[in-house]
């Protein structure tokens, strides 16, 4: 019985590989439109030491070289521009050029961080050829302000080596040895030598020299690469520095030599790697893909004003979000309406939710808590809902009975009334206000617990909140100075706050000391002695004795147990 052969080894795949090198310092470029005529160039710190992450052509024109040093950067060239490297933002840019790419064809990967992969099985005849489409290719990127070093062959793996390492298009990241017009011309004739059998003329060695073409021929794989160097097989460095200790530094080298002593020496990774770029290794190219959307879009035949009518309109609009919610087992976080008016002007509602939620009377009541807040002006003539925020929301079995209500409120830290108030009370003084607090592992009181959102954590489970070896106040604020005689001994009057406070009794002292490993300026007074003072008006004060740090020794009011 026949099989259907694999796509990655179908003789008539041809594959585009892309690759922007100076896509970091041209990024900023183009917000930059005036640091053209100067050397600029992205900065990243790798460890201890500030490299140059990318560059542009006027900066390469000035000696400079991605992966330099910027001191001996700016020692070359003192006019230099920096910009710090922002990968994320390179990384959306990548993406919007992935987007770009599918005008040639729909199947195209990214090569993070400046590469992208195209399957143009098919699509070259709709553009003329491969010719044209690589013309036009350069043609975009041209309009956009980008360089590009294109390469076009059977598999990935050898349009990737094209692309970087064919056609001496000037991008090299200065000598390093690894290409073969970097090598003495004695070296070179000694290694075309190097695995000549006797009995025939030694082959002439096929130096590239910038003359190895970018677009392999149908079928000529071994030959368009045979003469690019060994690290074009995206091997390690490791092991390219190995094989140029033996002399073997261009692809052809390696091509004739026996597979399994290559893998005992160096690895799998260097046969696995050439078996990709020569198609014997499938190599398949994931596009990726597409981003989860959400919206829901109302047009109006006639414009509205009324609340009435823009409740009626989200009446008609949730259910369908959020079945298209469910259909993705996802739940909506935040959710926006937008309200676009006759006059081309648009107000956005934006409200946001304590937990995931896929029903309409989840999100109905926090819209209409906001929709006071609309100006409809000459009226409102599209209502357009988008949960742009969302979080997967796993189904789950609805039990009835007041047991099953309260192991799902266990389960889940709090009830679905208080995430609920929370989302409401979000809705007029934003999220980020509404707090909770969460035990923290500290010995030192105003630490013992951190503040967290309340919509983006968990409630502690009842009974789990660590339960202090010593009563502590009710209420904790800042230290405040307590005028008291300057001895570790309980004062037997104190005025704090403006008033004088007779001592009836005191419990104490407890010992704590701050944490020597932070520098906490509340700490600095060094080693504390807290008392739980009672005073004759009925006071329940927590009171310390600071002896003394950076700052003097005295009395010190933390709390109230009131």
């Amino acid at each position: 019985m026949s099989t259907r052969p694999a796509k990655s080894r179908d003789p008539q795949r041809r594959i585009l590989s892309l690759w922007f090198p100076r896509l970091g310092a041209e990024r900023v470029l183009r917000a930059e439109p005036g640091l053209a005529e100067v050397a600029l160039v992205t900065v990243a710190e790798i460890g201890n030491l500030r490299q140059l992450a990318s560059t542009t052509a006027f900066a390469e024109r000035q000696g400079l070289s991605r992966g330099q040093a910027l001191s001996e950067a700016m020692v070359m060239c003192p006019d230099i521009i920096t910009r710090p490297a922002d990968p994320a933002r390179e990384a959306a840019q990548l993406a919007a050029l992935r987007r770009w790419a599918g005008k040639f064809s729909p199947w195209v990967s990214e090569e993070a961080p400046e590469g992208l992969m195209i399957d143009l099985t098919g699509c070259a005849h709709l553009f003329g050829g491969e010719d044209q489409l690589f013309a036009q290719v350069h043609e975009d990127c041209a309009d956009l302000g980008l360089s590009v070093c294109a390469g076009i062959a059977d598999t990935a793996g050898a349009a990737w080596a094209l692309a970087r390492y064919a056609g001496g298009g000037g991008l090299a990241e200065g000598r390093n040895g690894d290409a073969i017009d970097q090598e003495a011309r004695a070296t070179r004739s000694r290694a075309s030598k190097r695995h000549w059998v006797k009995g025939g003329a030694a082959p002439q060695a096929k130096v590239a020299r910038g003359g190895v073409a970018r677009i392999a021929p149908r079928g000529g794989t071994r030959q368009a690469i045979g003469a690019l160097p060994i690290a074009a097989l995206r091997v390690d460095a490791e092991i390219t520095a190995g094989l140029a200790r033996l002399g073997l530094r261009r692809i052809d080298d390696v091509l004739g030599l026996p597979r399994a002593s290559l893998s005992r020496r160096f690895g799998r990774g260097l046969t696995w790697r050439l078996d990709q770029a020569l198609g014997v290794e499938p190599e398949p190219i994931s596009p990726a893909a597409a981003p989860l959307h959400f919206a829901v879009r109302l047009s109006l035949p006639d414009p509205i004003g009324l609340e009435e009518d823009i409740l009626a309109g989200l009446d008609r609009m949730l259910p369908v979000l959020c079945d298209k919610l469910r259909a993705k087992a996802r739940g909506a976080r935040r959710a926006r309406l937008e309200l676009s008016r006759v006059d081309s002007t648009r107000q956005i509602v934006e409200v946001g939710l304590a937990r995931p939620a896929d029903r309409p009377d989840k999100l109905r009541p926090l819209f209409a808590m906001k929709l006071d807040e609309v100006d409809a002006g000459f009226g409102i003539d599209q209502l357009r809902l988008v949960a742009h925020v969302t979080e997967p929301l796993h189904t789950a079995t609805h039990k009835g009975g007041l047991i099953a209500a309260e192991e799902a409120a266990k389960a889940r830290g709090e009830s679905d009334e208080m995430a609920d108030l929370i989302a409401r009370l979000g809705a007029r003084v934003g999220l980020e206000a509404i707090r909770r607090a969460r035990p923290a592992d500290s010995h030192v009181p105003e630490k013992t617990d951190v503040p967290l959102a309340a919509a983006w954590s968990t409630a502690e489970a009842p009974g789990t909140w660590p339960k202090p070896a010593r009563p502590r106040p009710l209420t904790l604020f800042r230290p405040e100075p307590v005028s008291a005689p300057d001895t570790p001994d309980i004062p037997p009057s104190f005025r704090w706050r403006g008033r004088v406070f007779q001592t009836l009794s005191a419990t104490g002292p407890e010992r704590i000391a701050p944490e020597w490993w932070l520098d906490d300026p509340d700490w600095r007074s060094g080693v504390r002695d807290y008392w739980r003072v009672v005073t004759e008006d009925g006071a329940r004060l927590w009171l310390y004795y600071a002896h003394g740090g950076l700052n003097s020794a005295g009395w010190f009011a933390h709390g109230d147990f009131c």
